[in-house]
């Protein structure tokens, strides 16, 4: 499906930038993310690649719907401005409050929805920003 205006390169950089956002922030946050998971580092070791795997075609996927609601805005509309607002927007109403939720229902701790919470917010401003900078 193809939105009318679509930057393709656009869609594509950003999901990339924000997969190496997404590596650097965990990467940096490792302790605390695992503490907050429950987990222990030698349970992560086990771990395939088909994780890796989803969560790039799942940004593709975000970059992509994301720069289709930033077409609604309109013509001249697609800005790197018009990108973090929308950015901030998706996040606070979708993806905030959906970890907000599953998460309590899973009984994880507050800090894990803080801290992906966090990653989130990240890769959507970062998506965001790419997206309105490069434009329709």
């Amino acid at each position: 499906m193809a939105f009318a205006g679509t930057n393709y390169l656009a869609i594509v950089l950003a999901a990339v930038v924000s997969y190496g956002f997404g590596a650097l922030y965990y990467g940096a946050l490792a302790k605390p993310w695992m503490a907050a998971l429950g987990k222990a580092e030698e349970d992560m070791k086990a771990s395939s690649i088909a994780p890796f795997v989803i969560a790039f075609v799942a940004l593709l996927v975000m970059a992509t719907v994301l720069a289709g609601v930033m077409g609604h805005l309109g013509p001249g509309q697609v800005t790197l401005r018009n990108g973090l607002i929308s950015a901030g927007f998706v996040w606070m109403g979708f993806v905030a409050t959906t970890l907000a939720v599953n998460n309590a229902f899973q009984g994880a701790r507050p800090m894990l929805t803080v801290l992906d919470a966090g990653h989130w917010l990240g890769v959507l401003l970062i998506q965001g920003a790419i997206i309105g900078w490069m434009g329709v």
